[in-house]
């Protein structure tokens, strides 16, 4: 499971659950032992006052001297009962019932023939009146040597319904705690993870380029993250610094040597013209690749810096009046598309003046009068098309002029580098460059790259 709310709401609702249970059971236990004590504490009090009032009449026979105080005990079939019998003894026989309660009306208790000790309590389960199932106690006694049974009964659901009732009670009433408690395990997971949705909308931030480090309130025990991530970011933002100082400063370097060959060069044509043609050459080339790697190198170091965010349309505009300067003899028209929402690049400025200006550049070379650049997002994607009405490249050429120093017409002046730079700067931002016909007649380049907002 890897979903940390997940993890916590399943445990939390385990728990919650299981103390539920335990607790409704332990509770339902509880009161149906409580219920079972006073139910028979009830009876043998019962049986205690009719002992206590039990006498022998002037004819020898059990009466009682007042009767049980207990209604019940005078309401037909209540559910509260007594009743004495007579045991065997050398001058009577045994009878059954030569008393009983009112509420038995015409019923005799039938009790197991034991013959528990004088005085002891004996407790019995059995039939009673209407079929019900009755809890009894007797206690054998004798008066003037007249062997009695002094029975109580009294039926088994005055004893089983209220832990019934009580039973659906509880779980009714623990059903709506629980409830209540996994609603608020459920709002104490959203409100302690809601620092981590603010972290990850800072993240978000610093990947689209508003801020350049993590800001905002955290908790105390995220701020120890945050501030060692902030800590990279910055790190990683001087590593870049140098790398790229490393790579100006290693251009420069070997741009000096090659200058100087291609003046001794130029100053040794007269000497031996094939040899000063060959420095020339070679210089040339590595002058391209110095070219090509120097902005391979700062496209690398800068593609995976986070928060570069660069907005497109002062960009182009920029470039727009460059072009414009640099072309002015050939009365291009330049043509900018508005765009419907404002768009950025996630990236570096310098990044994206190097593609599109070569991509502009490009058109502005072979275009005939009219240049057109649009500009769109698509869900995260920033797709910049440059149109032009020049002569188009052939479709199985298109791939071959993405290549390292290959140019379509080698009358037109350039270094060969400008589309593959292009190319391969956007496949380091994870985009791609794509040439197809042009609505104008021409090339139409369409640039693909990560947008941001």
């Amino acid at each position: 499971m890897t979903s940390l709310r997940l993890r916590l709401l399943l445990g939390t609702l385990c728990w919650i659950a299981a103390s539920i249970l335990v607790a409704g059971w332990g509770l339902g236990k509880l009161f149906q032992q409580h219920v079972a004590t006073q139910f028979h504490a009830e009876l043998q009090t019962h049986l205690d006052q009719l002992t206590a009032q039990l006498a022998l009449n002037e004819q020898g026979q059990p009466m009682l001297v007042l009767p049980p105080s207990d209604p019940r005990l005078n309401k037909p079939f209540a559910g509260l009962y007594w009743q004495i019998d007579r045991r065997a003894s050398a001058d009577f026989p045994a009878a059954a019932a030569v008393l009983r309660s009112r509420s038995l009306w015409d019923q005799i208790l039938t009790v197991p023939a034991d013959t528990p000790a004088t005085g002891e309590l004996h407790q019995h389960r059995t039939s009673g009146p209407e079929g019900k199932m009755l809890r009894l106690i007797e206690r054998h006694v004798e008066i003037d040597a007249l062997p009695l049974r002094l029975i109580v009964a009294a039926d088994e659901s005055l004893m089983i319904e209220p832990v019934a009732r009580f039973n659906g009670e509880l779980w009714l009433a623990l059903g709506i705690l629980g409830f209540g408690l996994a609603l608020a395990a459920l709002v104490q997971v959203l409100v302690g993870l809601a620092p981590l949705r603010s972290l990850h909308a800072a993240l978000g931030r610093v990947r689209d380029g508003a801020t350049q480090q993590l800001e905002g309130g955290f908790p105390t025990e995220i701020m120890p993250l945050v501030t060692e991530f902030n800590s990279v970011l910055t790190q990683n933002a001087e590593v870049v610094e140098r790398a790229r100082t490393q790579a100006g400063n290693l251009a420069h370097a070997l741009k000096t040597p090659l200058s100087v060959l291609a003046n001794a060069a130029d100053a040794a044509k007269n000497k031996d013209e094939d040899l000063a043609r060959l420095v020339a050459t070679q210089v040339e080339m590595a002058r391209k690749q110095v070219d090509y790697h120097l902005a391979r190198a700062q496209a690398a170091a800068t593609v995976r810096l986070p928060g570069a965010r660069t907005p497109l349309q002062p960009v182009i505009k920029g470039l727009v009046r460059t072009m414009r300067r640099i072309h002015a003899g050939r009365n291009l028209a330049l043509i900018v598309q508005p765009f419907a929402t404002p768009v950025a690049f996630r990236g570096e400025e310098h990044d994206l003046q190097e593609m599109l200006g070569n991509l502009i550049d490009n058109a502005c070379k072979w275009a005939t009068s009219r240049i057109e650049i649009r500009a769109h997002v698509e869900q995260d994607r920033l797709r910049v098309s440059v149109d032009d009405d020049g002569k188009g490249v052939a479709t199985e050429q298109r791939e071959t002029i993405l290549r390292r120093g290959v140019r379509a017409d080698e009358q037109v002046p350039g270094t060969g580098l400008g589309l593959a730079i292009v190319d391969d700067l956007a496949h380091m931002y994870g985009g791609q460059l794509a040439l197809t016909d042009s609505p104008l007649g021409g090339l139409q380049a369409t640039l693909t790259l990560p947008a941001t907002r």
